[in-house]
């Protein structure tokens, strides 16, 4: 990568929810876009923890004992092996730091699966 990546421009690129998009690799981590809206898969990471950034919108991410809501320039990171389920009923925007080899359901695989898509 020679470019500054223009997050913005990369989120106008799709209009699908829940389907990251790879913009960056740092050592072995993806650097992801993607459009949330609605409910998503209720999961897990076993062997990793998850970063989520709000860059639009509000995200909330249900956790079994408590819910934490993001809005822009807010984040939090999902402990490995911690079940939870990020919703957002009015769309939001969200950046993730996670593995290269992990998959956006964890370990729940089902019709919101996607294959990792790099940009």
């Amino acid at each position: 990568m020679h470019e500054p990546v223009d997050l913005a421009a990369t989120l106008a690129s799709f209009d699908e929810a829940w389907s990251p998009r790879t913009v960056a690799v740092l050592n072995d981590y993806d650097v992801r876009v993607v459009k949330a809206r609605g409910e998503f898969t209720k999961h897990r990471h076993p062997d990793t923890d998850e970063l989520f950034v709000v860059l639009t919108g509000s995200l909330t991410i249900r956790l079994d004992d408590a819910d934490v809501t993001l809005g822009p320039g807010r984040l939090y990171v999902v402990p490995r092996g911690v079940e939870h389920q990020p919703i957002s009923p009015d769309g939001a925007e969200v950046l993730l730091v996670e593995p290269s080899t992990t998959v956006n359901t964890g370990d729940t695989p089902g019709g919101l699966t996607t294959e990792r898509q790099v940009i």
